[in-house]
């Protein structure tokens, strides 16, 4: 039945009203209890923000319990009072963001003018929510050595966190950010919240930019086991909140240099890098309207100058220009001596055999002095990136408060290609900006009834600006060239250029969110419920396949550079301009009650509704295929010319305007348990379930605009006339440009390359549990936590047309082996690859996590964590693009490690300041000093050994090397000889290893952090802070993996490090 989203929409208003999620904010429950232990009913409960003044009240129930849901962060003053007794004060309480503090008051008797002053900070163990998770406080974020002044950087603070692989989420298609994996998690299934609004870029659901560190107020990482509240994405949340205004005007003014003279050398650069960097802005918040109205706003503005002789490449040398591969071809370049393969004697090749087209590339590359033909060179990096943010808050009443934020980021990193060196042309220049404004609204309705709602617009623009170099066309290849001055080629042991990544092209994005909370307390009941509604906009322009993707593996001669020079293709890729303009709706519902049960026990259980309502797109890129209608010869009645198989909207069956089924019975119950054994809030038991639906990014299924009839890709194997000519001998000749004109009568290509979904496809969803143990000593927090996850219905790939190997198969006869040839001869050969998302892929984490924790008193604070953890996965994928599974037959055979899996992390970060001292010379050398240290440790994530060719003869790439040694490090490990070529071997032609992916360990990270800083008092309420960073301060060698395909001259080499010791200065004036 076909379902539209406005009936969908209409029905959940007219049920539910609109409600929704806001989840910034914090509450303070408690007790008031008399001197004998009983509970004191009706007593006056209020609380103050003491830099506004706003003012929340309510009376305790009939036990004496209360509850003020909603509060905004900051520090609060807590009064209770009754007739009978003294009034009870309770200040110095700082609520951080998301939390949940218990505060119990025990009167004494006597008259309300008394008053029990108490001076202390709420309790540190978590109470009420059964979820396990981290704040790391303001003062954290502005004095820790935060590398970039990057917010992201506080989510490994957290524990459980690891870089991820970001393949093609984080690229310069999107605003610069970094990947990350929480508890196993997918790098991009975590829900970032700024302000109680979405934060998330619907383009590849990784987060917006966030505000640098003075304009935070507070951070929070939800690790494990999130209420319903939460939504959208599975994995962890991520909670940040921007500071406000206050009653006293407050600001700083601050600067951050860099220089190249106080930083170390990379270990593989020939000289430092020339690196100069300056970080300057300001933050000022104060009141309009004394404890009425507020205003915050800052600027941080970042300009990068830097040419990092880092880059290292493979090139041809003057004696391969001259047909001599004899050193390139030996065993000290190669790893293994290798033999050229064809008409060649001694590895010789006669030049007048080169291609002219080759030759004329061969114009714009310099040569290597290097028998290998390495090369070494840095490639200008000059970048500056703008981040505007303003808020206003404004208190209508006791009752009723209103705030406004708006955030601004732009980032651009020019073209520096200088017209002659095609290898510094892999820099593509790009304009990024995102901006993010969210509107909130809070009511008080009643005491125990109060209703939050948020709006909110985020927009983000990504262009991709052309380095115009060349076209195929420029240099004599028999190729339409649709985009000026571009190609892309790829040489297997050499080099790239104009990849996927440095094509000309857009991709923007805009989202609307409106989102309300109601939460209601009803004796020892809170009950909260809402709605979440998002509507996500995305349109790309990607011009990556239009003028040709020339790729020589050395699958036909044996090295790369010989089948390059000699004009002979592995594979051709052509096809179309992608326009991709795509929508989408998310709808949340929830309900959930925490109960308190006794004054010792808490349950926490509720429920959240999310249909899974695919994408649309305006511009109708919408088709499918089916394989029982290719297989009995079906054709569409909408394109009458499209290969049997193919259906679009209006063939009977298709699924309404989108590629797959509406999916609504989707449900997610959550269920978690706290017990306070003493019942004095200083130790709880917490254990939590719950499960958890993945909202797919936008740009997940952007390649289905690039199949025929739109994005017409084509996709050839080994083709006849090699560099010259590649569509020599296809049926019809070239068929660009004509497949750029669309029509329903337009004829489809001979090799056509699809990608496909499943009509009955099921969302992605992740089932966490947890058990943690909180204990406070003191003002120390000490926590043990289990967590656990497993993911179902986990998206990948598979190939649904590999070619089936046999005698006589060759790279040439690959699309004449295919198997819907088999399956269907006359339809076969309009299909080459035919890509499928295969939902039934499955992972799984478990971990322990260690906490210990102190606040800030007596001068210092503490935050360390230990995880110990293990993630297993099916092959990862972050859009359709091909196959993921390398035997379609075999998916157990692809399951392995998380790319992320790294088993052992942990994390040390202490902010140590001098105390004050009553002699004023001492006063004079030592106060004001403070020490910030991160140390991060982690044992290396892991590699997969790659043939770098299809042995298989299957038309699948990604295929593994047999291993063939238990041990595949080299004996005496060092950069240049990391693992041992020995130990691998390319299987027989026609198999594929029972070698499983990710298995070689990679080196681990060892990273040091230190700030230094003392501030000095210049006046009242005014303080200079004079600052020394080091990033990496003992300059520990971080090696990166190593090369791992096999066919590379680099098998078996680190050739990365992570960046030396640098050095960072800074001068802040607060005020």
């Amino acid at each position: 039945m076909k379902l539209s989203f406005r009936s969908i929409l209409v029905a959940v208003a007219g049920a539910c009203g609109l409600w929704g999620q806001a989840v910034s904010n914090s509450q303070i429950s408690g007790a008031v209890q008399d001197s004998s232990g009983l509970g004191v009913p009706a007593a006056e409960v209020k609380v103050t923000q003491t830099d506004t003044g706003l003012v929340r009240a309510t009376q305790t129930g009939a036990d004496g319990s209360y509850v003020l849901p909603n509060l905004p962060v900051g520090p609060y003053k807590l009064e209770v009072s009754k007739e009978g007794f003294a009034a009870f004060v309770q200040s110095g309480i700082v609520l951080q963001v998301s939390s949940n503090p218990t505060i119990n008051a025990t009167l004494k008797v006597g008259a309300v003018s008394e008053q029990v002053q108490v001076e202390a900070s709420a309790a540190m163990v978590e109470t009420h929510s059964n979820g396990v998770g981290q704040v790391i406080d303001q003062q954290r974020i502005v004095e820790l050595p935060l590398n970039g002044r990057q917010a992201t950087e506080l989510i490994f603070l957290s524990g459980a966190a690891t870089p991820a692989p970001a393949g093609d989420l984080n690229t310069n298609k999107n605003y610069p950010t970094v990947t990350i994996a929480v508890a196993g998690g997918l790098p991009n299934g975590m829900t970032y919240v700024m302000d109680g609004g979405t934060h998330n870029d619907p383009f590849n659901n990784l987060n917006l930019p966030i505000p640098f560190p003075d304009a935070l107020q507070e951070f929070k990482v939800e690790t494990s086991s999130v209420p319903a509240r939460y939504g959208q994405h599975a994995s962890a949340a991520v909670n940040a909140v921007t500071k406000t205004g206050s009653n006293s005007l407050h600001g700083s003014l601050f600067e951050f240099v860099r220089n190249y003279m106080f930083n170390a050398r990379n270990f593989f650069a020939t000289s430092r890098d020339s690196l100069k960097r300056n970080q300057f802005g300001g933050v000022i918040g104060g009141r309009i309207i004394p404890n009425k109205m507020f205003f915050f706003a800052g600027y941080q503005g970042t300009i990068v100058r830097s040419n990092p002789p880092t880059t290292i490449n493979f090139v041809p040398t003057q004696a391969m220009m001259s047909g001599d591969f004899t050193a390139f071809a030996s065993a000290a370049c190669q790893g293994r001596a290798v033999t050229l393969t064809g008409p060649f004697v001694n590895n010789r090749v006669s030049p007048a055999m080169f291609n002219q087209q080759a030759l004329n590339f061969m114009q714009y590359v310099p040569l290597s002095a290097d028998p290998c033909g390495r090369i070494q060179y840095g490639i200008l990096n000059n970048n500056r990136e703008h981040q505007i943010i303003g808020r206003v808050d404004y208190n209508f009443s006791e009752k009723h408060m209103f705030f406004g934020r708006y955030f601004i980021g732009n980032y651009n990193n020019p073209v520096t290609w200088d017209g002659k060196n095609v290898l510094l042309a892999n820099k593509t220049g790009v304009a990024n900006q995102a901006q993010s404004m969210v509107l909130g609204d809070t009511y008080l309705i009643s005491p125990n009834t109060i209703n939050a709602a948020h709006l909110t617009v985020n927009r983000t623009r990504n262009d991709r600006v052309l380095v115009p170099y060349f076209s195929p066309s420029d240099l004599g290849v028999q190729v339409y060239s649709l985009a000026p001055k571009f190609m892309g080629i790829g040489v297997t042991g050499g080099l790239s250029l104009g990849a996927g990544a440095t094509n000309p092209g857009y991709f923007n994005s805009l989202s609307y969110q409106f989102a309300d909370d109601v939460d209601i307390v009803r004796g020892s009941h809170q009950i909260a419920f809402g709605m979440n509604y998002i509507y996500s906009i995305m349109n790309t322009l990607n011009n990556r396949p239009t003028n040709g993707q020339f790729t020589f593996s050395g699958q036909i001669y044996g090295l790369g550079y010989a089948d390059f020079l000699l004009g002979a293709m592995s594979s051709f890729v052509q096809g179309n301009p992608v326009y991709d303009n795509d929508r989408s709706h998310y709808i949340g519902l929830y309900v959930q009650d925490s109960w308190k049960i006794s004054p010792r026990l808490n349950v926490n259980y509720g429920v959240r509704w999310e249909p899974f309502l695919p994408e649309t797109n305006s511009n109708g890129y919408v088709e499918n295929f089916d394989l029982g209608r290719f297989i009995s010869n079906v054709h569409s009645s909408v394109y009458k010319n499209a290969p049997a198989g193919l259906y679009f909207p209006g063939d009977p069956g298709f699924p309404g305007d989108s590629n797959v089924q509406h999916r609504l019975n989707q449900f997610a119950p959550r269920i978690g348990v706290i017990f306070d054994p003493a019942g004095n809030g200083k130790m709880t038991i917490r254990a939590s379930y719950g499960v958890f639906f993945d909202t797919p990014q936008l740009f997940f299924f952007t390649r289905f605009a690039n199949n025929p009839p739109w994005g017409a890709q084509i996709s050839l194997t080994s083709p006849a006339g090699g560099f010259t000519n590649p569509y020599l001998g296809y049926p019809g000749g070239n068929p660009f440009p004509a497949l750029n004109a669309v029509s329903k009568d337009m004829q489809f290509p001979s090799a056509g390359v699809y990608v496909n979904a499943p009509v009955n496809m099921h969302p992605t969803y992740l089932q966490q549990w947890n058990l943690s143990v909180q204990r406070q000593v003191g003002d120390w927090l000490l926590s043990a936590a289990y967590i656990g996850n497993e993911a179902t219905h986990f998206w990948t790939g598979t190939e649904l047309n590999p070619a089936v190997f046999g005698p006589g198969a060759t790279l040439g006869n690959t699309n004449a082996r295919r198997l819907f040839n088999m399956l269907n001869p006359v339809a076969g050969p309009a299909y080459s690859t035919v890509g499928q998302v295969d939902d039934g892929g499955v992972s799984s984490y478990n971990g322990l996590l260690l906490t210990a924790q102190k606040r800030f008193s007596r001068n210092f604070s503490f935050l360390a964590n230990w995880t110990w953890s293990h993630c297993l996965s099916d092959p990862e994928t972050t859009e359709i693009t091909g196959p993921s599974y390398t035997d379609p037959r075999n998916r157990s055979a692809d399951r392995s490690n998380c790319s992320s899996d790294r088993r052992q992390v942990f994390n040390l970060s202490p902010v140590i300041a001098t105390p004050k001292f009553s002699n004023r010379r001492v006063t004079a050398i030592a106060t004001g000093w403070q020490l910030s240290t991160i140390l991060r440790a982690e044992t290396g994530n892991y590699s997969t050994i790659t043939t770098g060719a299809d042995n298989a003869f299957s038309g699948i790439g990604g295929q593994r090397a047999t291993q063939v040694l238990q041990n595949v490090f080299d004996p005496n490990p060092t950069v240049d000889h990391y693992l041992n070529r020995a130990a691998f071997d390319t299987p027989a032609a026609g198999t594929l290893s029972p070698m499983r992916p990710l298995t070689v360990l990679n080196p681990g990270i060892f990273q040091l952090d230190m700030s230094l800083s003392r501030t000095f008092k210049i006046r009242e309420a005014q303080t200079i802070q004079v600052r020394g960073e080091a990033f990496n301060l003992p300059n520990h060698l971080n090696p990166g993996a190593p090369t791992t395909g096999l066919n590379s001259t680099n098998f078996g080499k680190i050739t990365t490090a992570a960046d030396p010791r640098l050095m960072q200065f800074a001068l802040k004036y607060v005020f």
